[in-house]
């Protein structure tokens, strides 16, 4: 009885799987508080334009050259550390202590890139790398290499002891991996894996101490262990991360971590900015599932506080390469506490120590992701594209195989400090790495981003050349192509592919930089339907070859920041359509960039160039160059009025330091 019993438990939950099966990355689809749900996995097939040319350079450089460098036995070790575990090799365990989850992020790159390519070659690095994680997992579930490695010498099984364990972390992107793996390729492999290890955490979680609780940083597993509920239906899951929720606060924690108070007394962020976002994302999940408002009214006190004091011009995130606890010097001056990587105080965002680490930043894409999933509100999707065109992309080079950090807003020789992680991009950084493989899977993944469904019809939500193949909820079969060179030009054209047997909505996002657009349908322009949040809504029975012709405005535009921004007042930065632009000295030979004055009403021209054989859309105009301004022995002196023009040209943030060493500067003095 007992065996028939587990034969049927399996059997549903093989069937369950099944049904999940190819939904896309954040699979909201039953999802009761959530108005909208990603489409599958490769539903989405670029073809030609930014995205397809960032999408190529992904397939052909960047996820080759990671997967060699994970998998290396003298760069990188972090799949060494499991075939250690996994009793196929000898030696310790080298690298910090979260390099398990760099390889899952990697694995997950893998994954993605395999659902839109089919490259069987892909499929056997996946079969052979999970079969060792498989090995390496201990009978009880758990598995972090570092402790697996160091128990077998020294027989102690210490699990969560310390303040700093990266353990959960681990878990976590094991448990998105794994839905990811399953999502791409079918199988279970991978997923039984995360699953034990999830089931592991259960157990753990039922008997340990609230100080072992607490010791889980950068809370990845919330978001997998939601997205391990998703694909499996098993509740247990989605209780599991409702405690954890709970139990912020309850012992003492640090701001650093996001938890000196509970969760739903937040109000501000001031700490690390990965662990920080991860929070939120995960948080953001839970309430997709249960619709608890409590965690709802805190994310959207902390998305103002974020997006209206924080958030950089690129959509970075995380001002700080170290701190000060605001809590601690303003309540408790005897327990100040050092903050790390963090968000500062509101409108504290310095350009040259600027840290915006490029693993935060992603953070901001899947915490405004979630948010734009559960309410169709536009301004979440701004944010998702803000930060992927420039803050994202920013940290890998355009030729895919050397990448940063940190991502300061402006950078030169003359800077008086040294910084961490200063200087130019590398092939790996040995001291964090974690930033590569966050950025791989991501741009592996952007195709996921483009669109949604709601039970109103199909979201496009943002814009490139590609064909969407997909299934709408009431089972209405839909296949459309866009073709535009977006962001280079705001002109957008969908064409049908096939009819659809009933009428169907088509909501077309209205970006929130937009001034003007121009919205025909085969070539009439109807009276345009604005949808709530920021949507425009083309609606009919479609027939194959019928077009929808969107055309965005895209005049490049001066931005200044609030005045209580003290780095940035009086300057101004340059954004045309969703991408912010900078000066680099390349483009200024033998002089300062930081001499330039832009007049006010500067007229600049779209310029097409190649950066490392990748296509951008520079930006030339006119303006002021500043005459003998040097400061050596300066501190202050008289104004200097001195100027002659110039001819300047910027180019992308994203692409800036892939021409050698150089000054650059995404603020730039302006004459009113």
């Amino acid at each position: 009885m007992r065996m028939k019993k587990y034969l049927i438990t399996s059997f549903v939950i093989l069937f369950i799987l099944k049904l999940s099966a190819q939904n896309g990355l954040v699979n909201t689809n039953a999802s009761p508080h959530a108005k909208l749900s990603s489409v599958g996995l490769s539903d989405v097939q670029w073809t030609k334009g930014f995205w397809a040319e960032r999408f190529a350079v992904c397939r052909d450089a960047m996820v080759p050259q990671l997967w060699a460098t994970y998998t290396s036995k003298d760069i990188c070790y972090s799949f060494q550390n499991f075939r250690i575990a996994a009793g196929l090799d000898t030696g310790r365990f080298r690298g910090p202590s979260f390099h398990d989850g760099d390889f899952y992020k990697t694995l997950e790159a893998v994954a993605a890139m395999y659902a839109l390519t089919r490259d069987k070659k892909l499929e056997v690095w996946m079969d052979e790398a999970i079969s060792v994680i498989g090995k390496a997992q201990k009978p009880d579930g758990y598995i972090y290499t570092k402790n697996i490695i160091d128990q077998k010498k020294s027989g102690k099984e210490k699990m969560f002891d310390d303040q700093l364990s990266f353990e959960a972390y681990n878990f976590g992107h094991l448990m998105t991996a794994a839905c990811v793996h399953y999502g791409a390729t079918g199988k279970t492999s991978l997923l039984e894996i995360a699953r034990k290890a999830a089931d592991f955490l259960i157990g753990f979680y039922n008997t340990a101490t609230p100080e072992q609780a607490r010791n889980a940083i950068c809370p990845s597993h919330y978001m997998g262990l939601i997205e391990l509920y998703r694909a499996t239906k098993e509740k247990k899951y989605l209780t599991l991360v409702n405690k954890l929720i709970d139990i912020r606060g309850t012992v003492e924690g640090t701001d650093d971590n996001s938890d000196r108070e509970p969760f739903r007394n937040m109000d501000k962020v001031v700490g690390h900015a990965v662990r920080a976002n991860y929070l939120f994302a995960g948080v953001a999940d839970v309430y997709a599932e249960t619709g608890d408002e409590t965690l709802l009214n805190t994310l959207n006190n902390l998305w103002d506080n974020v997006i209206y004091t924080k958030m950089y011009v690129t959509g970075g995130c995380g001002a700080l390469y170290d701190g000060v606890s605001v809590d601690g010097t303003s309540y408790k001056p005897d327990t100040v506490q050092k903050v790390h990587q963090s968000y500062g105080r509101d409108y504290q965002l310095p350009n040259f120590s600027a840290h915006n680490e490029t693993c935060a930043n992603i953070g901001n894409v899947l915490w405004n992701w979630r948010m734009f999933l559960l309410t169709g509100d536009s301004k979440y999707a701004d944010i998702v594209e803000l930060a992927l065109y420039n803050s994202v992309l920013s940290g890998v080079s355009m030729d895919g195989t050397k990448f940063f950090y940190t991502n300061p807003l402006a950078a030169t020789k003359n800077y008086p400090y040294h910084l961490r992680w200063e200087g130019g991009r590398v092939p790996y950084i040995s001291k964090s790495n974690c930033c590569p493989p966050n950025t791989v899977r991501t741009i592996a993944e952007v195709n996921n981003y483009m669109y949604s469904i709601g039970e109103k019809g199909l979201y496009i939500n943002m814009y490139g050349g590609n064909v969407l193949n997909t299934e709408l909820h009431d089972g209405t079969k839909i296949k459309l192509e866009q073709t535009t060179n977006y962001p280079w030009d705001g002109k957008i054209v969908i064409t049908l592919k096939e009819a659809t047997d009933k009428p169907v909505n088509i909501f077309l996002r209205i970006p929130g930089w937009s001034k003007g657009y121009t919205l025909s349908i085969n070539g009439y322009f109807p009276k345009v339907r604005d949808a709530d949040g920021g949507f425009v809504i083309a609606g009919r029975k479609w027939n194959a070859g019928d077009k929808i012709e969107l055309n965005f405005e895209m005049p490049a535009t001066l931005i200044e920041s609030n005045p209580m921004v003290e780095e940035t007042r009086n300057r101004v930065t340059v954004k045309r359509g969703p991408v912010v632009y900078c000066l680099e000295s390349a483009d200024l030979p033998n002089q300062n960039v930081f001499d330039v004055v832009i007049p006010s009403a500067i007229k600049f021209q779209p310029l097409p160039m190649k950066i490392a054989d990748g296509n951008v859309m520079a930006l030339t105009g006119q303006a002021k160059l500043l005459q003998n301004s040097n400061w050596k022995n300066s501190l202050y002196k008289e104004i200097n009025t001195n100027t002659k023009p110039v001819t300047i040209k910027l180019i992308p943030y994203y692409a800036w330091a892939n021409r050698g060493k150089t000054d650059m500067s995404v603020w730039l003095n302006v004459h009113r």
